[in-house]
């Protein structure tokens, strides 16, 4: 499956499935064929995406201390703020237009 986020004020963002799902779990929804993040939703959901990727940062940084080979790699190699840039920006692109963001409809 494909997620195609939609709004009205910006381009869609697109994502593989569990890239998508990723995305829909780290903002609190159920990661399902359709759905929407109201204009009211969006302020926590870039919260929660913004944190995740301080999180994530942090952890790849602890990691950076272990010699190569002593952690197991993990992921596709992608950093999830390189992933998530572009949907906090569609994010904060329809909050400032006060448009939904919506998915598979």
């Amino acid at each position: 499956m494909i997620y195609k986020f939609k709004s009205q004020a910006a381009a869609e963002v697109i994502m593989l499935a569990a890239n998508g799902d990723q995305m829909l779990t780290l903002v609190g929804k159920e990661p399902l064929p359709q759905g929407v993040i109201t204009v009211a939703q969006i302020p926590d959901a870039i919260a929660a995406l913004e944190a995740a990727v301080a999180t994530h940062a942090a952890a790849e940084f602890r990691q950076a201390d272990h010699p190569p080979g002593e952690l197991a790699a993990t992921g596709d190699g992608v950093r999830l703020g390189a992933r998530a840039a572009p949907f906090i920006e569609l994010l904060r692109t329809s909050l400032q237009a006060r448009n939904d963001v919506v998915w598979g409809v």
